[in-house]
Parts: C-alpha cells; sequence; structure tokens
C-alpha cells in the first residue's frame, strides 16, 4: 500500500539555543534559490558538500562520511567541521543535506544536531539521500535507486504518495550494494576452500588487498572490529576487476546485483502505480556497466523502459529541491 506521508523528508528546526531564522541583518531569502546554500550528499564512504551562492555552485569539496551508522558521532561531527572550514564560512542562510539512514525524526534531528552548530543562523533539512538523487536526476516523480556502500530505492508519484524498498542496512539487506558485492567475495573465496578448489583470480586479488596468504584468514579479519563497512564496501572493486577480466562467478554477482536492485525498484514502481522514470546512482550504480545492463534487463522484463543513470552528482539534486513547492 503507498505510504501517502513522507517517510524521508525531514525538515527540521535548528535546535532551541540557536535561532530559528537567520537574525534580521541576515534575511532568509524569498526566493529559495537565493542566498547562500550549503548542499550536502552524505554516503557511507564520503560527505560531498557544495556551497551555492544565488543557486550557482562556488565551492565543491569533500571529507569523511558524516553517516553514523558508518563512524562514530565524533568522527562524523569531526569531518562535517573539516568541510564547512573548506566551504562553509561566512553567512549560511540554509543547509539541506540528504543522508542514508535517515528514517525516522529522530534520525533527522541527530544529524541536524551534528550540522547545527557548524551555521548556526542557517535553517537545516535533512532528507534521505535517495530523494535528493532523484531530484538530481531532474525528476519530480519517478524512482531512486541507490547503489552504493548500500542500497535503497524511493519514489514519489503526482499524487504526492510515496514509498520505499530496502534500505535496511548491512545487516539486514543492501541487496547490490558495494558492502554485499565485498561479503559475497569473501563467501565466494570460503566456499571454494571448503571444496579444496584453487584459489583463483577473485580470491587472489582479496587476499592480496587484505594483506592475508590464505582464504581461511579471510573469516577472522570480516569479523574483526578492525574492519567493518566501509572496508568490505571498497572490496567490491575486486568483484568489477575480476568480471571484466573474464572472471565468470564476478560477472554473475554483478549480474545478480543488477537484478536485485531492480527488484527493489519495480516494487516501489508497484506500490506507486507508475511506469517510471527509474533513476540509477550511487557509485556502483554510476560507474558499473554490467550492473547497469542487468538493472536495464531485468526491468525490461518487468515492462519498465525509462530508465536513466545519473548523470551528476546526486548533491546538485538540492536545487530543485528547493524550488519545489512547499
Amino acid at each position: 500500500m503507498t505510504n501517502t506521508q513522507n517517510p524521508f523528508a525531514h525538515p527540521v528546526e535548528p535546535a532551541a539555543e540557536a535561532p530559528s531564522d537567520p537574525q534580521p541583518g541576515n534575511p532568509l531569502p524569498v526566493n529559495p534559490l537565493h542566498g547562500i546554500t550549503i548542499g550536502l550528499d552524505i554516503g557511507g564512504t564520503k560527505t560531498h558538500g557544495v556551497r551555492f551562492e544565488d543557486g550557482r555552485p562556488v565551492a565543491d569539496d569533500s571529507a569523511g562520511s558524516s553517516n553514523v551508522q558508518n563512524v562514530t558521532r565524533g568522527q562524523a561531527a569531526r569531518n562535517l567541521a573539516e568541510l564547512f572550514a573548506r566551504i562553509g564560512g561566512g553567512r549560511v542562510d540554509r543547509v539541506y543535506a540528504g543522508s542514508g539512514g535517515i528514517d525516522t525524526d529522530e534520525d533527522a534531528a541527530a544529524l541536524t544536531a551534528l550540522i547545527q552548530p557548524l551555521a548556526p543562523q542557517a535553517r537545516v533539512t535533512v532528507v534521505h539521500d535517495s530523494r535528493l538523487l532523484l531530484a538530481a536526476g531532474r525528476a519530480g516523480t519517478g524512482v531512486a535507486v541507490i547503489a552504493g556502500t548500500g542500497s535503497a530505492a524511493w519514489g514519489r508519484n503526482a499524487d504526492g504518495g510515496e514509498a520505499r524498498a530496502g534500505g535496511w542496512g548491512y545487516l539486514l539487506g543492501d541487496e547490490g550494494s558495494g558492502y554485499w558485492l565485498g561479503r559475497e567475495a569473501v563467501r565466494h573465496s570460503l566456499r571454494r576452500m571448503n571444496q579444496g578448489l584453487p584459489i583463483d583470480q577473485l580470491t587472489a586479488a582479496l587476499l592480496r588487498s587484505c594483506g592475508l596468504d590464505h582464504p581461511n584468514k579471510l573469516i577472522a579479519l570480516f569479523h574483526s572490529p578492525d574492519t567493518g563497512r566501509r572496508f568490505w564496501a571498497q572490496q567490491a572493486r575486486h568483484v568489477v576487476e575480476a568480471a571484466a577480466a573474464g572472471h565468470q562467478d564476478s560477472a554473475a554477482l554483478l549480474a545478480q546485483a543488477g537484478q536485485d536492485l531492480a527488484a527493489l525498484a519495480a516494487q516501489v514502481l508497484g506500490q506507486l502505480k507508475i511506469d517510471g522514470p527509474v533513476i540509477l546512482g550511487g557509485g556502483l550504480g554510476m560507474n558499473v556497466a554490467p550492473l547497469q545492463e542487468s538493472f536495464r534487463r531485468n526491468l525490461a522484463a518487468a515492462g519498465i523502459m525509462d530508465v536513466r543513470v545519473l548523470d551528476q552528482e546526486p548533491v546538485f539534486g538540492v536545487l530543485q529541491l528547493l524550488a519545489e513547492p512547499a
């Protein structure tokens, strides 16, 4: 059933100790694209920030992730502070942030509490990063699918109904994501070891990357507190490289990732009773051709033909979101 409430967009007013609006000498412009806006796209690996002045990008930089599902709150705060030191100085009228893991008002408030001290006079709005992606795809309605460190799909129809699929995090889902591919590379290597098969191309690359000399050591490393979601998501590159070199099991993993991501999109399209467009983004989604081909092929089999790969960074979707009617 379509969720007519918005489970992702959470405009959050500044904390009580900060003014809810800019001071009289620094009024919030009536035109939403006027003034100074900091746009943030907070992923599992990095935080991408752009400073917009009257709708024009004038500074563009990145820092480490500030998603508290991936790093500690202290590290998230330090990464945000580093980014704001480079692009957020002086007057800021508003901050518009998209992040994974924004599923409740409490999630949005927690992120706002990290951002607000860095721009105390700004109005802060936090949304789920899939909404940012749809806007960056120049679509007001449709479905956005993220294939990055994690995975999720979110969409909206012309009646304002919204729906989602996935986005449960790496312990419960994230099929088709970088973490999923990294974990599947480990499982592939361990299965071959148990079957007495020789080390193949994918396993050899994974062992080199991890500094190990035997697949059995992957078990302890995978469960070690010294590795985590980001580390294993980064190992997805070995699957992509092995597939490009003709490794059939790696190619099958990319095909499965595209199929799983297409299933997320199809679920949301069905809930919203629309047939597109579908916008595929995220680091994997934007850059891995075999995954894109599988994604398109599986959606085409379901009769969904308007499928697009995002052609600009999601943070630029901030401008469309600001211009949308309240």
